[in-house]
Parts: structure tokens; sequence; C-alpha cells
């Protein structure tokens, strides 16, 4: 069995990225992270539990596992009675007392990848009540058509659905599944539950706001698993020329001259699950002119008049690097992470809108 100080292999790109740069990185993103394990966007600024667990997970692919798990132990800690988190946090002040879905479903996804690369059971048992108790919270919040409700406030569930949100879930889903089998407590409920969100995101685009601007509402059904094969593929191609910038990195905005680094990697990541390695490198390649010299990466760039911005190295950004680096490099156990999103076909079945699909009529 693995330990979690054990040593680990660096994740690297040839070209792009040595180990020795990764490492730079996961340091970088460790020297924002506040005593209380929390890891803010950039020092002094807000920490939400989404990308605090993304920047984890940089730091459990490059061995950091003491700072690791410390951000997750913070998760444990500021969980809510009802299973989820505040939105936003700044310091030991909640900012915004409102939950999002798919913030409080992540970490999911974080304690699977530390398990893939730690191998530590223990680890899994310490978290899974948090995780059971998040999930639960999460799937409260699913509409009867699968789609996943994104806030959730004062009022309750906001009645609105987002695709990018959605389609991490997804993710987090499958990998909460993982985690329930690791304890010896499966749970058909999920995994009804991830079925019905998948063929939503995959053949019901009218349960989602549209907000076709945006690159993650582009990709992201691919980076969270529900599409694979050819539907993925024609779905990247349809749009390509819209958000990809040659040799900069990709839109976060459609009609704004401006690139990102984490969505540009969080693209890699995308065409790695569907082995589309040469775009995915060139991609990753194109990016690296955000690398500041302390080894973080800023946010973004606005290429019409060559300024960053915003003016900020944010640690989730650096985090998704790290994590493309691995997926690129097969690093470590946990490369893998997104590019075992999907169902496999057999669990998948036909998946037509005739079986237990509420938005044809069909009883579920």
């Amino acid at each position: 069995m693995r330990r979690a100080d054990a040593p680990t292999t660096i994740p690297a790109v040839p070209g792009f990225l040595t180990p020795e740069q990764c490492l730079e990185t996961a340091w970088a993103i460790a020297g924002m992270q506040e005593a209380s394990g929390a890891i803010p966007w950039f020092p002094g600024g807000h920490t939400d539990p989404w990308d605090h667990v993304e920047s984890a997970m940089a730091l459990t692919a490059a061995g950091l596992f003491e700072q690791s798990e410390a951000a997750f132990e913070w998760s444990r800690r500021t969980q809510r009675v009802d299973g989820s988190w505040p939105m936003q946090f700044r310091g030991s002040v909640v900012e915004n007392h409102d939950s999002d879905s798919n913030f409080c479903a992540y970490l999911a996804v974080g304690v699977w990848h530390h398990f893939l690369i730690t191998g530590s059971r223990a680890f899994v048992t310490s978290m899974w009540p948090t995780i059971r108790s998040a999930i639960d919270f999460v799937l409260a919040m699913q509409a009867p058509g699968g789609e996943i409700y994104w806030g959730h406030g004062l009022g309750g569930a906001v009645p609105e659905a987002l695709l990018t949100s959605s389609s991490s879930i997804h993710q987090s889903l499958r990998c909460a599944i993982s985690l329930a089998e690791v304890v010896g407590e499966r749970q058909p409920d999920w995994e009804v539950a991830l079925y019905q969100l998948g063929h939503a995101i995959r053949h019901h685009p009218e349960a989602f706001a549209p907000k076709p601007e945006y690159s993650m509402d582009w990709y992201y059904p691919v980076l969270g698993g529900a599409l694979r094969g050819a539907a993925a593929e024609e779905r990247l191609r349809e749009r390509w020329d819209d958000f990809v910038v040659e040799g900069l990195g990709i839109h976060c905005v459609d009609h704004r001259p401006w690139v990102t680094g984490a969505e540009t990697c969080e693209l890699v990541l995308a065409l790695d699950a569907l082995g589309v390695r040469v775009q995915a490198l060139e991609l990753f390649g194109s990016i690296q002119h955000l690398r500041d010299p302390d080894g973080s990466y800023w946010t973004g760039l606005v290429y019409s008049d060559g300024k960053r911005w915003p003016v900020e190295k944010s640690s989730w950004t650096s985090a998704a690097v790290i994590l493309a680096a691995d997926a690129l490099s097969g690093a470590t156990p946990g490369n893998g992470i997104f590019r075992d999103a999907a169902l496999p076909p057999a669990q998948l079945g036909s998946d037509r809108c005739g079986q237990h699909c509420y938005a044809s009529g069909s009883p579920v």
C-alpha cells in the first residue's frame, strides 16, 4: 500500500515544463495557502470551495501531501450540517452564504484523486462522511429531467441549471460512486442520478440556461465525461475557431480578445480524454507565456493590448497547469482522473430518450 508521504514522479511535459518547474509551480500554490488550510485565489483574495479543491489536487499531484491534506481538512471542517459550503470565504469570514451545487460536489473528485495517487484508504474513510453528506445535498437539487440546479439560498434551490456546472458534477458523481465502493457503502441512487444527469447533458440542451459565449459551456460536457467519441469530437470541432487563438490559448468568452490559462488547460484535459494528443500538447505549450519567474501563472492575457488581466497570479490557474501536465505525461497514478470521467459503454446502455427519460415523457 502506497504511503501518502512516499515519493512520487513529478509531472513534466518535455519542451514545455520540466519536473523542477512543475514543483516550483506547486510550491507557488502552497505559498498562497493560509494557516487554516484554505487556498485562496491569490494572497489576500477570497476562497471558493471548488477552486480550493482544484489547487489541493495539484499539490497532491506534485507530492506536497502535507499541504494537500491540510486543504482537504479545511473542506471537512468548514462543511455545514446540511452538507453544503458557503460560496465564498475571505480568511475565516463567510462573504457569501449561498451554496453552489458544483462547488459542493467537487470535493469527491479531489478525494478520489488523492486515493489514486496515495492509495490511502484511511484518508478516504476519514473524508467519507463529508463526501456522502455533500453528494446528498447536491442530489436534492436534481431536477426531474436529470439536470442539477446550480444555486441554493435561503429560499431553497434556484430553478436554473447550467451546463458547465452539471457537466462538472457528472465527474464528481463518478468519483463519489468510486469512493463509495472503497468504503463498502454502494450508493445505487447516486448511480441512477449519474445516468440521468449524463443523459440530460447529452440529449437535452434545452434543460440548461444558454451561455454559448463561454468556452466552458463548449468543452465541459467532454471534460466532465458526459460526452465521448464522435459526438465529443464534433462538439469541439464545431466551435474550435471561435475559441482557440493559435499560439496564445483559448478565449474565456468568445467575443473578447482575452485568453486564459485555466480554460486552456481544461481544454487540454478534454482533448487528452479523447486521445487528441497533438492538439493538446500544442495548446499546453501555447499558454506558457503566462508563466511568471516565480513559478506561478497569470490568469490571462488581453492580447489586443498585451496586458495581463486580471492582474493576478491565481492559484487555480497554476493548479490547472499541473493537472494538465500530469495528464499529458502520465506521471502519477491520478493522471487519468479526467480521462476516466465517462461511464463505460456497458453501463451507459442504449441511452435512448424513451428509456427513463423524463423529458420525453418516459417514466423514470
